[in-house]
């Protein structure tokens, strides 16, 4: 498992959240000029970054050494030596890393080891096509075979997590962890 320090050197432009007391709490009207952010997005974008330090100050585990007391709810990191690889979001936390590892997980639930089996295999573009879609690679024997490994690869990468219950929180911590650490497998696309 990689040091705390090894996954912080990672980290590229991340700052200390600067705190403003004089922010608005109502909505913000502009002169004219003024290139400022929303005032409540700021003070949402700021509380994230507590945050970021729980998480990756976390000693890291990995799926099978993950202690009793899991939070349910929040933010998780998988990371390969100091490279953060892919960060996620959910409700369920025990249950989303099972669906991320397990042998029998199909495309819909392994998103990141589905990732890392299209670039084993050089299958890197999604496709709506029935030839190339994700159950046709899931069918292709080599694809399988990649899919399975990747999976078990998953399953003994670093983990780290924090709880986080709050949803909009939840999805704007995804994002600055994976902005944050320059995950490469984590994509903002829509489909």
């Amino acid at each position: 498992m990689e040091s705390t320090q090894a996954i912080l050197g990672t980290i590229r432009h991340c700052k200390p959240c600067r705190r403003r007391s004089n922010i608005p709490s109502t909505p913000h009207k502009r002169t004219e000029g003024e290139n400022s952010m929303n005032p409540d997005f700021q003070r949402y974008a700021e509380s994230l970054h507590p945050s970021f330090e729980r998480l990756v100050n976390m000693t890291p585990v990995n799926i099978a050494s993950r202690p009793a007391g899991v939070p349910r709810q929040g933010i998780y990191l998988f990371c390969e030596g100091n490279k953060a690889l892919y960060v996620g979001r959910t409700n369920n936390l025990p249950s989303r890393l099972r669906q991320h590892s397990i042998d029998s997980a199909p495309h819909n639930q392994a998103v990141f080891a589905f990732k890392i089996a299209r670039e084993m295999t050089g299958n890197l573009q999604a496709t709506y096509r029935t030839e190339g879609s994700r159950s046709a690679l899931s069918a292709n024997p080599e694809f399988a075979s990649a899919f399975l490994s990747a999976k078990r690869r998953v399953r003994g990468m670093d983990l780290r997590y924090v709880e986080e219950p709050d949803q909009l929180r939840q999805a704007l911590l995804e994002i600055y962890v994976s902005v944050a650490l320059g995950t490469p497998y984590n994509d903002f696309n829509t489909h």
